[in-house]
């Protein structure tokens, strides 16, 4: 299999061609190995490879799950694995290798993953963009002088670069979306307690943050979902029946759907003139397919919201942090922990049990309010962030000042934390481009346990406007990988050879959409 070869399959396409034996499982490991020791020095997404680990697992078998021998890449946070070291983005927890599976990892390798080693995440999970002390910056394959979003921004950097088709990836505060909107990619947050967090917890930061994967495709997402959805014994609570299972939405067109679409951040501040012409440029595109758009929006007090919010995450940060100083018998040392962590970690220990308790009651609260507005909508849009992707640098948890942290993240991800905090699904879709080329997401959000809905939405925007043929026109590819193939995840015929052609004319040259 050739380089070229590799590149044009999405995961369930790559994992047909092993299952018909036009490929093999060692064949896909040499690939996504070769592409992570080409791409991976100029975009720093891959913190540990593990290439050992991955061909004993193509030794044990990958069995005959819907992703078997498709190489996988897993985020450095949230997802223990048996002797593959797990360092949380922080020098704290250097050191730290699993002797257990969580419960999602048991899962994905059930699906017949390879795992070919860990991306780069936030610290702890608490930041915005991926740029650590421990391991440097992640850098945007649309862009390598660019941001590739946060936490989960090895892992979209890696899929939109081409190591591997999916990633693992978790959501905190909008931490699949925002990497998956810098990086051109499908990110699905899903509801709260659609996937398991055991087997030691039942939901992290208390329901705040949830895992899933990145994608180059709807599919794959939706797919993946499947392969991993569902309560294990003893979980606390899960997310409401899916009806069946979520592959099969993704070819289905919606019905007409009622779409409260907003451009205004619920802070009043500035939305970049590109962000907000993606927005409606979406919307304009969702009337043309049958569904009724009109200017509406969540009313989210944030000053208020981040107050409960920080308290929820700290809170939770802090017992890992607590964990680990017991396990090497000291407290965290001046070059531990990043500044930011340390605010936020300083302003949840003073809180009391009533104040956490106050927190997690709002928290509830603003779900049922959440809940409400989807009684009138079926869909949210607006954006993902405030911004395009910003230089390496701009928002760094360099900052040991809590609100001056606090007010840069309000201002760039005012939109993604809703969901968070309300428990209810979200999605960025990655409907258009810069007049530089760069990535802007465009975001959905529905009422929670309607993933359903949200992937037959996808799937619509998807065939209308056929982002996977989009690639980082850079030199971390060659103009042949903008082409599909037979098999691969992408449409054939006319109208795929002319969305070829337009996307290999230069980033410049890319439309808003399609």
């Amino acid at each position: 299999m050739t380089e070229d070869d590799y590149l044009t399959f999405d995961g369930i396409g790559l994992a047909q061609a092993i299952a018909a034996g036009e490929v093999s499982p060692e064949e896909a490991l040499d690939a996504a190995l070769a592409r992570l020791d080409a791409v991976d020095p100029t975009i720093n997404a891959v913190v540990l490879r593990a290439e050992a680990f991955a061909r004993a697992r193509l030794r044990d078998g990958v069995g005959t799950g819907p992703f078997a021998g498709v190489p996988f890449l897993v985020k450095d946070l949230s997802l223990p694995i048996a002797g593959l070291t797990q360092t949380s983005g922080s020098a704290f927890f250097k050191g730290y290798v699993p002797n257990f599976d969580s419960t999602l990892a048991e899962r994905q390798q059930a699906a017949g993953l390879v795992v070919i080693g860990r991306t780069a995440s936030t610290e702890l999970g608490l930041g915005p963009v991926t740029e650590t002390r421990v391991y440097g910056p992640c850098r945007n394959p649309w862009d390598p002088s660019r941001q590739t979003g946060g936490s989960s921004g090895g892992s979209a950097a890696a899929v939109a670069a081409g190591i591997v088709p999916l990633a693992h990836a978790t959501d905190g505060g909008g931490s699949i979306r925002m990497p998956a909107a810098h990086c051109g990619l499908f990110g699905l947050k899903p509801s709260r307690g659609r996937l398991p967090a055991g087997p030691f917890a039942g939901e992290a930061w208390n329901g705040l943050a949830v895992p899933h994967v990145v994608t180059r495709s709807v599919r794959d997402s939706a797919a993946m979902l499947d392969a991993t959805a569902g309560p294990a014994p003893g979980d606390p609570y899960a997310a409401p029946g899916a009806g069946g299972p979520f592959l099969p939405q993704v070819g289905r067109d919606p019905p007409s759907l009622r779409i409260a679409l907003s451009t205004t951040a619920p802070h009043g501040g500035p939305v970049h003139r590109e962000v907000r012409a993606a927005v409606e440029a979406a919307g304009q595109l969702l009337e043309s397919l049958g569904h009724v758009v009109e200017v509406a929006a969540i009313e989210v007090d944030l000053e208020a919201f981040y107050r409960h919010y920080w308290l929820i995450a700290g809170a939770n940060v802090a017992v890992a942090v607590s964990a680990r100083a017991q396990v090497l018998g000291r407290q965290p040392g001046p070059d531990d922990l990043e500044p930011a962590t340390r605010a936020i970690l300083e302003r949840a220990g003073s809180a009391s049990a009533e104040d956490f308790t106050r927190a997690v009651q709002w928290a509830h609260s603003f779900g049922r309010r959440v809940g409400a507005f989807f009684t009138q909508w079926d869909v949210a849009l607006t954006p993902v962030l405030t911004n395009p992707p910003l230089p390496v640098g701009s928002l760094a948890m360099g900052t040991a000042d809590f609100a001056t942290y606090d007010a840069m993240l309000q201002a760039e991800r005012p939109f993604t934390a809703v969901y968070n905090m309300s428990g209810a699904p979200a999605m960025s879709v990655p409907l258009a481009w810069t007049a530089s080329g760069l990535p802007i997401g465009v975001h959905f959000g529905a009422a929670i346990g309607r993933e359903d809905l949200l992937f037959r939405l996808a799937g619509q925007l998807e065939r209308s406007a056929a982002w996977s043929y989009r690639r980082p026109l850079t030199a971390l590819w060659r103009p042949s990988q903008t082409r599909g193939k037979p098999g691969s995840a992408h449409p054939s015929g006319a109208a795929a050879a002319d969305r070829r052609r337009r996307v290999e004319c230069g980033p410049s040259a890319l439309p808003l959409l399609g």
